[in-house]
């Protein structure tokens, strides 16, 4: 029963890497189309979107099979309902990578400076979803604990942007509307990082027991 289970739990573990995946790519794929101006390639977004979604029912009902067909140890608990929780965030960041998407044709294939200032939040946010969804699989506390680290990295580069962007709506309130666009965009990708702490912290709940903590 235990090796039946193990298994089980080995594959929720190939689902949950496979739907992280997925969110990387949907970031990948919002930060290169809005870089390019690539209207084409944001329209790839959602059909990834609807995929993840798939993946979150997939995942929550192997979820609730093993709890309620097997009889999970506490650890085997904590382990499960962490990751019910972190599909959450995982379906969240796909929902806000297709809304970076809508905005992008909005944008006019325009590329300025404030939009390289975004893809390298794009990077950190994607790296952040990588080593969270690694943590969870490694059962890697420290590794958990660098990813809510890095959530300031994320912060700071939005506080960046928008400053900027603010600073050029004051010099050019002609863009004024193209401007609140691209601080959207930043808002996204720092909640995608605001997600992928939250998964981190379910991760070293899974481990600990402890969730939330300092």
């Amino acid at each position: 029963m235990r090796n039946r289970f193990d298994e089980q739990l080995a594959l929720l573990n190939r689902e949950l890497i496979t739907m992280g995946s997925l969110c990387e790519e949907v970031i990948a794929l919002a930060a290169r189309a809005l870089a390019e101006g690539d209207v084409a390639l944001a329209g790839k977004i959602a059909p990834l979107d609807t995929e993840i979604d798939q993946k979150e029912r997939d995942i929550e009902s192997r979820c609730l099979k093993l709890l309620l067909q097997q009889q999970p140890v506490a650890r085997d608990l904590r382990q499960i309902s962490a990751a019910l929780k972190m599909i959450t965030d995982m379906e969240r960041i796909g929902d806000q990578a297709e809304d970076i998407a809508e905005i992008i044709p909005y944008l006019g294939g325009r590329i300025v400076t404030e939009c390289e200032q975004i893809r390298d939040m794009a990077k950190a946010a994607i790296r952040m979803v990588t080593e969270s969804v690694d943590a969870y699989v490694k059962q890697d506390v420290e590794l958990a604990r660098s990813v809510i680290g890095q959530d300031d990295v994320v912060d700071d580069y939005f506080q960046s942007v928008k400053s900027s962007l603010i600073g050029w709506i004051a010099k050019h309130p002609e863009n004024g509307e193209y401007a609140l666009d691209l601080l959207m965009v930043g808002k996204y990708f720092e909640r995608i990082g605001d997600h992928a702490t939250n998964i981190a912290e379910w991760v070293i709940f899974s481990v600990t027991g402890i969730h939330g903590e300092e």
